[in-house]
């Protein structure tokens, strides 16, 4: 009876996971994104938006307006940001990470 018990709890988390188009994979490295997010950037983005200049939030809109249109050009503002933005070197947070946080960025502020 256990060993149904555990079957069937086996086979419900995989179609979970099949269902939600969301692999294993996937998952973690969004929440390795989230997480980078969350130390580097959250303090000064707090839900996306911007404690130092309200026009220069995580949303969309303003991102499209401070011609910050891809993943991309996310990484390069963390490179070399403009006043009021901290920098963030290669050596605070490397060339993997920064990826991870700027497609956690695009992917959770729409």
């Amino acid at each position: 009876m256990k060993r149904i018990a555990f079957m069937f709890f086996v086979c419900t988390v995989a179609c979970s996971l099949a269902v939600g188009g969301v692999s294993a994979k996937e998952a973690s490295k969004e929440s390795h994104g989230e997480k980078l997010f969350m130390k580097h950037c959250s303090k000064c983005h707090p839900g996306g938006g911007n404690v130092v200049t309200v026009t220069k939030s995580l949303n969309p809109q303003d991102r499209a307006a401070n011609n910050i249109k891809t993943e991309d050009d996310i990484i390069r503002l963390m490179r070399n940001p403009g006043p009021g933005m901290v920098k963030f070197g290669k050596k605070t947070i490397s060339e993997k990470d920064a990826k991870a946080i700027a497609e956690y960025i695009t992917k959770t502020f729409k």
